[in-house]
């Protein structure tokens, strides 16, 4: 194996950040609308996959151990081996005996539910596997590439970790839709889904293996054999968060961490659900592969696009230039699911599907155009000597800031119905610009703009 120190970032950027994505959209996305089929309210699919954030929320905890020991390419492809282990542990524990999927009833044996928690305990490993991941494969990002090249790339990293989504909500979520019809095992079909993305992920492991590069600067910190390797990690742990909470404006930064996603944090975990409910219940009726083709493919196109175009605005004009018009585009996507559940374009019309996929494909855009700055941002801030652990902790505060208004998101669904829903997710809006206001004066003007480096 050549161990290049330097090679094309075109050869492992997209591959490594569609790796990030693959689980993180397992657990947090398509293990929603899994639980959607398998009979799950929405109260309680929004609560349990809103405890599955948690390891994003603490995974600054162990981020210092990511830093000060093994390499960072180390754990990244450790964490990759563990987490196609894992996504074939779920395809192993999904229940096959005792639960009856109807319309109308479900009833759940007891064998059943041990299952079903065995498949959840995995759904964590896996979730704590990802987020270690993502530690290793952000601090890998940054200590391959120059500051410029991250600045260009942002947008390419974002793509491609959507276009995760397009595999796994859209092609295999449509695949599992075709197994439904095709087999008349819902079981069974998400079986099927989960050992597809479990093999897949095994062979992007292995490509990984041989093809990231090996950046001088990425070492452990703490050689086998120190003595004084445990002292270190304390060290390195105390202080990067005490380094991280003395930076300046923190806690501006913070609010905007937490509260520049809230309308989103709450829409994307009753989307799906809206999508697929009957229109009697104030769904659109869409079949699971309708769902994979409309939020898994059409709707990523959309948000890669934006992605792409929103990397491309930043590194010509800079995160400050930008954000403001980011964050609009980023909170008002609501406004048309407002209008679907309005009107309720009838899936069984050629008319209706346009209007539907066009709709999920303008919320798309708007997310994918706006998380850039929030990307930009949380790197700007992260920037120093304890960049991988201060980049851990924003997005341990970004995952807390989905978490928990996503975990309520399916009650307050369900006692205000869709309509009434997606208008209260446009109220919240005022929060992503009020955060926003707080932290523009604060960006340098220069910071992602090439001419700057």
């Amino acid at each position: 194996m050549s161990k290049a120190t330097k090679r094309n970032p075109w050869a492992w950027i997209p591959t490594l950040y569609f790796a990030q994505g693959i689980p993180y959209f397992a657990v947090n996305m398509i293990s929603v609308m899994m639980f959607k089929r398998l009979g799950m309210s929405n109260t309680d699919i929004a609560l349990y996959t809103g405890w599955l954030y948690l390891p994003w929320v603490i995974k600054p905890f162990w981020s210092p151990i990511v830093d000060v020991l093994k390499t960072k390419r180390w754990w990244t492809v450790v964490m990759q081996i563990i987490v196609a282990l894992a996504l074939a542990g779920v395809a192993f524990t999904i229940p096959t005996n005792g639960v009856n999927v109807l319309p109308d009833s479900m009833t759940v044996t007891n064998a059943s539910v041990s299952l079903f928690s065995v498949c959840l305990a995995i759904f964590w490993i896996m979730a704590f596997a990802s987020a270690t991941h993502d530690i290793a494969s952000d601090g890998f990002y940054m200590l391959a590439l120059n500051t410029h090249e991250q600045s260009l790339f942002v947008g390419i990293r974002s793509t491609f970790y959507r276009c995760a989504s397009i595999l796994g909500q859209g092609g295999l979520v449509a695949l599992a839709g075709y197994l439904e019809t095709s087999s008349q095992n819902i079981p069974q079909a998400w079986i099927t889904t989960f050992a597809c993305m479990a093999i897949f992920f095994g062979v992007v492991a292995v490509y990984h293996l041989f093809i990231l590069p090996y950046p001088v600067s990425d070492k452990p910190h703490v050689e086998e054999g120190d003595q004084a390797g445990v002292g270190a990690i304390l060290k390195s742990f105390v202080d990067s968060f005490a380094t991280f909470f003395k930076k300046s404006h923190v806690l501006i930064a913070i609010l905007f961490m937490l509260f520049y996603r809230l309308p989103e944090a709450q829409l994307i975990k009753l989307i799906q659900p809206f999508l697929v409910d009957p229109v009697s219940a104030g769904g659109l009726g869409l079949s699971t592969a309708q769902v994979g083709i409309a939020y898994g493919t059409i709707g990523v196109i959309g948000l890669t696009v934006g992605g792409i175009i929103g990397g491309i605005c930043a590194s010509a004009g800079g995160l400050r230039k930008w954000i403001w018009p980011m964050a609009l585009c980023i909170s008002l996507n609501s406004i048309v699911y407002i209008y679907l559940s309005a009107v309720t374009p009838s899936v069984d019309t050629v008319v209706g599907q346009i209007i539907i996929y066009s709709c999920v494909f303008l919320d798309q855009f708007g997310y994918g155009f706006g998380f850039t700055a929030f990307m930009l941002f949380m790197m700007y801030f992260a920037d120093g000597p304890y960049k991988t652990s201060h980049y851990a902790i924003c997005t341990a505060f970004m995952a807390l800031g989905m978490m928990i208004p996503g975990m309520i998101a399916g009650a307050v669904e369900e006692a205000m119905g869709y309509n009434g829903f997606f208008w209260y997710v446009l109220c919240c809006t005022f929060a992503t610009w009020g955060v926003t206001a707080l932290v523009y004066p604060h960006i340098d003007p220069n910071y992602g703009r090439k001419s700057s480096h």
